[in-house]
């Protein structure tokens, strides 16, 4: 916090006063040609315009289609520089005229083009730069395989070549004062590439335009702007004196010694961070004064060359003391770790009742750092690892007759609606405007489109975009001696519109409605065979619930579970930057003027919104992720899943047990698991209140797709031994703990579940969450 304080240098006040006059840059970012990228620079050309800016049109490709171009509408088009290469006509900007004309904004497509041999600058990013030196700002739009190192990375994933002409330099994101990532799913390019709207010049190989293959560049499109999300997110956070994590990603530490089990450490360490989508970090902690043996040195010669081999990174901390614990807790708040891996304890339960264990020392030091304990593999059953590709199931009779409930199933599955769900980090990123024109665009090809439920909050930029859409009257319910208005299932039904577009599916409805919820209400609508769009925020996702805490200090109260993201046909983000949409609050474009200040104070705090955009950013990644693992199983590429990581959530009547159930379920999506939470009780009877807690634990495990498993033993002391029964009999991989309540003297005087837990399943994977 001091660094606020310190006075600038002449060469930090000569910088400052430069970028003061510098123009801005704003990149459309696409995963492939037919994103969109210059429908929505003309779209924001022309908002700019109503708004009083002074915007022209730099340059805009002549081949895009006749709706993008239709976008044009009175915007004034400066002339190109004309000349022909290969057969194709090019078009360079013409900056003489542009400084002529010398407006506020100019629209440029496609950043990645080479200009003529004889232009003033090589490339169009060099023009680009230099208009932005001359204070003139710039939208301008790119493809993510167009960055240098993500080229290549994207030819490996796809294994074909990319025919693209320019890159651009990697830092092309970093320039930038703000990016936008346009994010379509497979499915709407396709129908594009279908209708003929994507340019032949821009289609390259045939089979670049597949499913698989636009999944896969979509998720490197939504993993890469994480990364750049994640780095603006530590140095905002470094600048407001912020330690320890966000709350937005995985950040994985693996805790090695130069030992045998070093490599299983690294290897475990590794297909986790791979399977959460999170960053992993290797490191040895040594004190000072050690030298390190023979056959150590042969360790640590092999333990780096797997690291080399897994693309990690690994650092080597010499300490001057021998009090690991404490320097693996400052490791980790500095470098923002969310989960340390260490291998089981050799200790005798003697030794750690006595001395404490390094496990419960991290806990008690850290804040919001889970502790993942890696399988005694002398005492494990053979050799396990987390699953990723599963062994084949035996293969079906394709020539066998299908039963009647067989048929029937298939039937309805044909019969139900398509779902689409519009994500956005935050309220106001534009999710319900961009739902209506969508249903604007479907009713101009004469597909029956209705309004169900729509919630502008006095917006007028939304209001505008409902147009001549065909709204249904909402269902008056009296409540509490009030009348409130609720969206009207029934008559949804009794229309039977083709698709019908309801707003908020967080939403609780009001008492004496059929469904209690709103997307139950959507369910339905599905069954009847009706499309439903509708809209929902990364914060009310059930599972993010202990995140979106951590990030933002607001406990969400409607919540959706993940299945029905899940359920959905098409998922897509609506992404917008924290300096925009922080702009968009200031204008009362969001909430009423007088709600602005506290709300930029509270919730749209700048780090809360670079967090929660990152969190987006990465969970639509991983449902990106999953269903491309979903296609490449049907296509033959990959075996079905395994049913052999088996994982138990260990709950008790405690208030953060709910977190346990939500990061269990989270663990086992991304593992496929089986997954199981067990609550062992004493025959006392229990309160009021203890019956309350335990009805949510149940509901909550059942809404996520767990099991839960209640048992009762005579006393305290033969939990442990329930406990373990279960997890022999269930075969589980690895156990879900929370973070023992009691004191250091409590636990010399009689262990604590946990740490007697602990000494018993020195054979499983153990994750012990932080509290």
């Amino acid at each position: 916090m001091s660094e606020q304080f310190r006075r600038k240098t002449t060469n930090e006040i000569i910088e400052s006063i430069s970028n003061i006059k510098r123009g801005r840059m704003k990149i459309i970012l696409g995963a492939v040609s037919g994103s969109g990228k210059t429908y929505q620079l003309l779209l924001e050309g022309n908002e700019m315009k109503k708004r009083g800016i002074d915007v022209v049109v730099g340059v805009v490709n002549k081949s895009c289609s006749p709706g993008t171009l239709k976008q044009l509408g009175s915007l004034e088009l400066i002339p190109t520089i004309e000349w022909e290469r290969n057969g194709h006509v090019e078009q360079d900007l013409d900056l003489d005229k542009i400084y002529k004309r010398n407006p506020e904004v100019v629209l440029v497509d496609r950043l990645a083009h080479e200009n003529h041999i004889n232009s003033k600058n090589a490339t169009r990013m060099d023009d680009v730069m230099e208009l932005i030196e001359n204070e003139i700002s710039v939208i301008t739009t790119v493809n993510i395989y167009e960055l240098k190192g993500v080229k290549k990375v994207a030819e490996q994933l796809l294994s074909l070549p990319l025919h693209v002409d320019v890159t651009l330099p990697e830092d092309t994101l970093t320039k930038a004062d703000e990016v936008r990532l346009l994010d379509v799913t497979p499915e709407a390019i396709l129908k594009r590439l279908q209708k003929g709207e994507i340019d032949k010049k821009d289609q390259g190989p045939l089979q670049f335009y597949s499913n698989g293959n636009l999944a896969t560049l979509r998720e490197l499109s939504l993993r890469f702007l994480a990364e750049e999300v994640e780095e603006d997110l530590n140095e905002h956070r470094e600048l407001e004196g912020l330690m320890g994590p966000s709350g937005a990603t995985e950040r994985i530490l693996v805790c090695v010694q130069y030992h045998w089990n070093g490599s299983i450490l690294i290897r475990r360490g590794d297909q986790i961070a791979k399977r959460l989508g999170g960053e992993i970090i290797i490191a040895s902690f040594i004190p000072l004064s050690k030298k390190l043996s023979n056959e150590e040195e042969i360790f640590k010669s092999s333990i780096q060359k797997l690291i080399n081999k897994l693309n990690g990174s690994f650092i080597e901390i010499t300490m001057k003391g021998n009090e690991i614990a404490e320097e693996i807790v400052g490791f980790s708040m500095r470098h923002h770790i969310t989960r340390i891996i260490l291998g089981q304890s050799k200790k005798p339960v003697w030794e750690e009742m006595v001395n404490g264990s390094i496990v419960n020392k991290i806990l008690r030091k850290s804040k919001g750092i889970d502790v993942y304990i890696v399988a005694d593999r002398e005492k494990a059953f053979g050799e396990r690892i987390i699953p990723a590709n599963k062994t084949e199931k035996k293969k079906e009779n394709p020539y066998r007759r299908l039963s009647a409930d067989e048929m029937h199933d298939k039937v309805e599955r044909v019969k139900k609606g398509t779902f689409k769900i519009y994500l956005g980090a935050a309220p106001g990123v534009g999710k319900t405007y961009t739902m209506l024109r969508e249903a604007n665009q479907l009713k101009e090809n004469e597909i029956d489109v209705v309004i169900g439920l729509l919630e502008t909050h006095g917006r007028k930029e939304t209001i505008d975009q409902v147009g001549n859409l065909e709204i249904l009257p909402k269902k008056i319910i009296p409540y509490k001696n009030v009348l409130l208005k609720e969206m009207d299932l029934d008559t949804i039904i009794i229309r039977n519109p083709e698709v019908v577009l309801i707003d908020e599916l967080a939403h609780t409805n009001v008492p004496g409605n059929k469904n209690q919820k709103r997307y139950q209400d959507v369910m339905t609508i599905l069954d009847a065979g009706i499309s439903v769009i509708s809209t929902m925020n990364i914060q009310h996702i059930e599972s993010l619930k202990d995140s979106v805490k951590q990030i933002t200090g607001v406990s969400v109260r409607e919540t959706v579970p993940d299945s029905i993201l899940q359920l959905s046909d098409e998922l897509e983000l609506i992404d917008i930057s924290p300096i925009a949409l922080r702009k968009r609050m200031e204008e009362g474009n969001i909430y009423a003027m007088d709600k602005v200040e506290q709300s930029l104070s509270h919730f749209f705090k700048t780090q809360n919104l670079i967090a929660l955009r990152e969190l987006a950013l990465r969970e639509l990644a991983d449902n990106v992720d999953d269903r491309l693992e979903s296609i490449k199983r049907k296509e033959g590429v990959r075996g079905p899943w395994r049913k052999d990581e088996v994982i138990f959530v260990c709950v008790n009547l405690r208030a953060d047990s709910e977190r346990l159930i939500r990061r269990g379920f989270r663990i086992a999506y991304r593992l496929k698991a089986v997954w199981y939470v067990i609550f062992v009780k004493n025959q006392i009877e229990m309160q009021t209140d203890e019956k309350l807690i335990l009805d949510k634990l149940v509901s909550l495990t059942q809404r996520l797709g767990g099991i839960f498993e209640l048992y009762t033993t005579r006393d305290r002391r033969s939990v442990v031994k329930e406990i373990k029964k279960q997890l022999q009999s269930k075969k589980a991989t690895q156990v879900i703990l929370g973070q023992s309540a009691r004191t250091r003297w409590q636990e010399i005087m009689g262990a604590s579940i946990v740490a007697h837990l602990l000494r018993e399943v020195r054979h499983l994977d153990v994750l012990i969450v932080a509290d």
